[in-house]
C-alpha cells in the first residue's frame, strides 16, 4: 500500500457509505439491538459487499485504527472509542446448495432468512433461541442451538469462512488449510479478520416436537428442582432449557403471563411426538401451566419456543459453563434473583453434554465441552444506578463457583471488559495457540473489539508445529459467487 487513504477517497471507493460523528446515518449504523452502550467510531462503514470490507480494512490500518464489527448488535461487549466501525447488517444473503445439505450466508443475514431458504428443501440450521440474531458472530463464537445436544455446536459444522484479514486481503478459509486459521476461527473467529460470509451444514429436519411449558411463581422452586433431575434422565435428541423470567404487566406479553414471575420450560426434541409425549409428562405432572404450547412443529416456528423481543434493549449478561448442576444451585440462584428480587434479572440453564461433548470432526477452539450445563443470567440496568444490574449478574454467577468450568461466548453479551478475561472463555492450550496464531495474523491486533485474546510476544508467537502460515489465499470469495439457490 502507497499513500494514505483519506475519508473522502474511501467514501468515494465504496459500494456502501462511510459516516462520521454528526452524518445522517451515522447513529443508525452504530446502533445494535444492545442500548446498554453504543460503539463512538470516528468511521463507521456501512458495508455494500466484501470489497467495502476490504477497504474499510486497509483504510483502518493505514491509520493505525481498531476495527469492530457489527452485524445485529446482539454481541456487543467491547465497544469501539474511536477507531473504525464495519457495520455488515447490509450484506444479508443465503445459498442454499440441498444436494450437500450446506448453506452459504453472508456476513449481516439472520437465521430467519437462512431457516426460511433451507426449509424449502426440509432442511434446518443450528440456529438458536431467536431467528433475528445474526448468523456470522453466533457461529464464530460457538453456537450453541435448539437441537445442539443432537448435532453439537455450529461452529462445528462450518465447511469455510471467507474474511478479510488485518493485512486487508480476502481469504477463503477451509479445513485445508494448514496454518491454524481454520481452527481458530471457529470459537475465536472476531479476533482473527472480518468475516464476510460463511458455508455451514444444514440438517435433514423439517419438523420436530417442542414448545414452551409455563408455569406460575409459586412452582418455580419445585419445577426447578425437577428440571435439574430430569435433565440426567433424557436421551441426546432432547434439548432444553429453563428461564425463570419476571414479566411486565403491559398488553404486549399474553394475558396468562402479565405481571408474573415465571418457570418456562423450553423444549426442542428431535424424535418422534410419541416418545417427545413421554419424556415431557414428569414436567407437565408438577401441575397446572399458565401457558402451553408443547408438540409438533415446522422448524420455520422454531422462534416462537422462546419468543425472545426483538426491539433493541439494554441488558448485561454473565454466564458460566458448569461441570455439575449441583443440588444447592437452585436454591442459591433463588435465594439472590428469585420472585421479589429488587433486580429485574432473567436466569436460564442450558443443558448441554451429548453431541456437544464430543470433539468435532475437524478440531476448533470451541471448549469446556465437559460441561453439564450453563448458566446464563441477564439484567437490565434500570435508573441512575446502572453498575448494580451488572454486579448482580456477576454475583449469580458465583453461586455455581464451585462447579464453574469456565465462560460460555455463546452467551457473551453486555460484558463490556470481557476481553480482560479472555482466559475464562478458553482453556489454557487453546488460549496459548490462539494467541500465537493472532502475532502471526494480527500481530498489531486491529481486532480487538471482540473476546479478545493478544498477539503472544516473543518466542510464544511462533505457532506450533504444523501450524506455518499459508502462502497464497483462495481468490474465490466474493458473495456474488454463483451458488445453487439464492435468497437475497
Amino acid at each position: 500500500m502507497t499513500g494514505t487513504t483519506s475519508f473522502q477517497t474511501l467514501a468515494a471507493r465504496l459500494d456502501g457509505v462511510a459516516l462520521r460523528p454528526g452524518d445522517a446515518g451515522y447513529e443508525d449504523a452504530r446502533s445494535g439491538v444492545q442500548r446498554a452502550y453504543l460503539h463512538e467510531p470516528s468511521v463507521a462503514v456501512r458495508a455494500g459487499g466484501a470489497e467495502d470490507v476490504r477497504l474499510a480494512v486497509r483504510y483502518a490500518a493505514e491509520h493505525g485504527h481498531a476495527v469492530a464489527v457489527q452485524a445485529t448488535g446482539h454481541g456487543l461487549n467491547a465497544p469501539t472509542e474511536g477507531g473504525v466501525l464495519i457495520d455488515t447488517a447490509p450484506m444479508a444473503g443465503v445459498r442454499v446448495d440441498p444436494a450437500s445439505r450446506t448453506a452459504w450466508a453472508a456476513a449481516g443475514t439472520r437465521w430467519e432468512q437462512v431457516i426460511a431458504a433451507a426449509a424449502e428443501h426440509g432442511l434446518a440450521p443450528l440456529s438458536g433461541s431467536s431467528p433475528d440474531v445474526g448468523v456470522v458472530g453466533y457461529t464464530v463464537n460457538g453456537g450453541l442451538g435448539l437441537l445442539s445436544r443432537t448435532f453439537g455446536f455450529a461452529a462445528d459444522h462450518v465447511r469455510r469462512v471467507d474474511l478479510v484479514t488485518a493485512d486487508g486481503e480476502f481469504r477463503s478459509v477451509t479445513p485445508d488449510d494448514d496454518d491454524g486459521l481454520f481452527w481458530a476461527l471457529r470459537g475465536a473467529g472476531g479476533n482473527f479478520g472480518v468475516v464476510t460470509g460463511l458455508e455451514f451444514d444444514l440438517f435433514p429436519v423439517a419438523r420436530f416436537y417442542g414448545g414452551g411449558l409455563y408455569f406460575d411463581t409459586e412452582l418455580i422452586p419445585a419445577v426447578l428442582e425437577t428440571y435439574r433431575e430430569w435433565t440426567g434422565t433424557v436421551p441426546d435428541r432432547m434439548s432444553s432449557s429453563i428461564g425463570l423470567i419476571p414479566l411486565p404487566d403491559v398488553p404486549a406479553v399474553p394475558a396468562p403471563l402479565r405481571g408474573r414471575h415465571v418457570a418456562h420450560v423450553r423444549i426442542a426434541y428431535a424424535g418422534t411426538v410419541e416418545s417427545g409425549e413421554e419424556l415431557v409428562a414428569p414436567l407437565r405432572a408438577l401441575g397446572p401451566r399458565l401457558v402451553e404450547n408443547v408438540g409438533e412443529m415446522p422448524y420455520t416456528a422454531s422462534g416462537t419456543i422462546h419468543n425472545e423481543p426483538k426491539q433493541p434493549r439494554n441488558f448485561y449478561c454473565a454466564n458460566a459453563m458448569m461441570s455439575k448442576f449441583d443440588a444447592s444451585v437452585p436454591g442459591a440462584v433463588l435465594d439472590l434473583v428469585g420472585p421479589g428480587a429488587e433486580v429485574f434479572a432473567v436466569v436460564q440453564f442450558n443443558h448441554l453434554g451429548a453431541a456437544l461433548a464430543q470433539p468435532p470432526a475437524i478440531p476448533n477452539a470451541v471448549d469446556h465441552r465437559d460441561a453439564s450445563h450453563v448458566l446464563r443470567v441477564v439484567t437490565l440496568p434500570q435508573g441512575p444506578d446502572r453498575d448494580v444490574a451488572h454486579e448482580t449478574a456477576q454475583t449469580v454467577t458465583q453461586a455455581v463457583a464451585p462447579w464453574a468450568l469456565g465462560r460460555s461466548p455463546s452467551f457473551l453479551q453486555g460484558e463490556r471488559d470481557a476481553g480482560a478475561q479472555a482466559r475464562e472463555y478458553y482453556t489454557p492450550a487453546t488460549f496459548d495457540r490462539l494467541a500465537a496464531l493472532k502475532a502471526v495474523h494480527d500481530p498489531e491486533n486491529m481486532f480487538r473489539c471482540n473476546l479478545n485474546v493478544p498477539p503472544a510476544k516473543g518466542e510464544a508467537a511462533s505457532p506450533a508445529k504444523g501450524e506455518g502460515v499459508a502462502p497464497g489465499k483462495d481468490e474465490d470469495v466474493s458473495p456474488s459467487r454463483p451458488g445453487k439457490s439464492i435468497v437475497m
